[in-house]
């Protein structure tokens, strides 16, 4: 299977985040390049760096507005005096209507809505290249592959069109989906990380031509908490093209698979004719930020039931954190999907 990452998606290098009010280590960390590097390999892809699309696949979703502020945010923080070294935001709007303003707190405010995506000098360039990549994995199935896997870091599935949020920046898989679809497509999403993919749900919310599917625990106590509950189905155009799957804490492979064939159900209702998973692998039993409790075994067992659906798929990485198995786990997850 050909796979993609550029070398520029290590400059992303996140020192902090803050959970429960306590400043911690951030997760997000460049060496799950070289874990999950080597765990593609060790299941048989093939590297190789994408090409510049530009700007435009990345502004077809995302606004000029937040754009112009991820290429600048850190250069105009660094000017404040007793600046932090990462951009971490401490007010925001209660509504996404609210006035914009003109100073660099204020906007990182608007454009961050958490602390746990800190923005510092090299994280605009890893997120474009993360995009990128995805960019081109998505090429590579219009233009005839059955399946590819795309290294993408920083994440994307948490970031809305004008948001981040959840060590995510860029939508990789949403601005896969969105050049899939620019390509004659008819694109699904299937998120299958722990964490419902939110921002994948805000920009496809109010449209009908891309299905979005989201496996994950239940929010009602996890994160992002706002998002991902059962009654979520979309609005106006996008009214039943989006489908929520949250599943109790705890859940393991059996229930997690049998949950899968739900989705499985919409996404050939839909009628796609290919599809992105969104590729988290946190649902893992010993993952730091645990939900669910899927094994290693299972995720072989996930890869080759998606497999099953026979359709030209775009395998986008998201989560899953350094854990000793993190690795072992995605070489599960794509043997499970090339041996079905």
């Amino acid at each position: 299977m050909k796979a993609l990452f550029d070398e520029r998606q290590w400059l992303h290098d996140p020192k902090h985040f803050m959970a429960n009010g306590t400043r911690l280590a951030n997760p997000e960390q460049p060496r799950r390049i070289e874990v999950l590097k080597s765990g593609a390999e060790a299941a048989g892809c093939r590297f190789e760096a994408p090409v510049d699309h530009g700007m435009g696949p990345i502004a077809a979703l995302h606004s000029a507005e937040y754009l112009v502020f991820l290429q600048t945010i850190h250069t105009r923080w660094q000017r404040i005096e007793g600046a932090s070294d990462e951009v971490i935001p401490n007010i925001h709007p209660d509504r996404r209507t609210a006035s914009y303003p003109r100073s660099a707190v204020g906007q990182a405010g608007f454009h961050q809505a958490d602390t746990s995506c800190p923005i510092a000098a090299g994280t605009w360039e890893a997120a474009y290249w993360s995009a990128q990549s995805a960019v081109q994995g998505a090429d590579l199935i219009a233009a005839g592959e059955d399946g590819a896997y795309v290294l993408s870091r920083p994440p994307g599935h948490h970031a809305f069109g004008d948001l981040a949020g959840g060590f995510c920046f860029l939508n990789n898989a949403a601005i896969a989906a969105e050049r899939l679809l620019r390509a004659g497509k008819r694109p699904a999403i299937l998120d299958v990380d722990v964490h419902h993919g939110n921002g994948t749900q805000g920009i496809f919310y109010e449209r009908g031509d891309v299905l979005t599917v989201s496996v994950h625990a239940d929010p009602v106590r996890f994160y992002p908490f706002f998002w991902g509950h059962g009654h979520e189905r979309g609005e106006g155009p996008g009214r039943g093209f989006n489908l929520n799957l949250p599943l109790v804490r705890g859940t393991g492979d059996d229930d997690y698979l049998k949950t899968l064939e739900t989705a499985f159900d919409h996404i050939r209702a839909f009628g796609a004719d290919v599809l992105i998973v969104a590729l988290g692998l946190d649902a893992y039993e010993k993952d730091p930020l645990k939900g669910l409790a899927v094994t290693t075994p299972g995720f072989s067992r996930i890869g080759a039931a998606i497999a099953r659906l026979s359709l030209p798929t775009l395998l986008v990485q998201e989560g899953g954190y350094l854990s000793d198995e993190l690795g072992q786990n995605l070489t599960s997850f794509l043997t499970g999907f090339q041996d079905a």
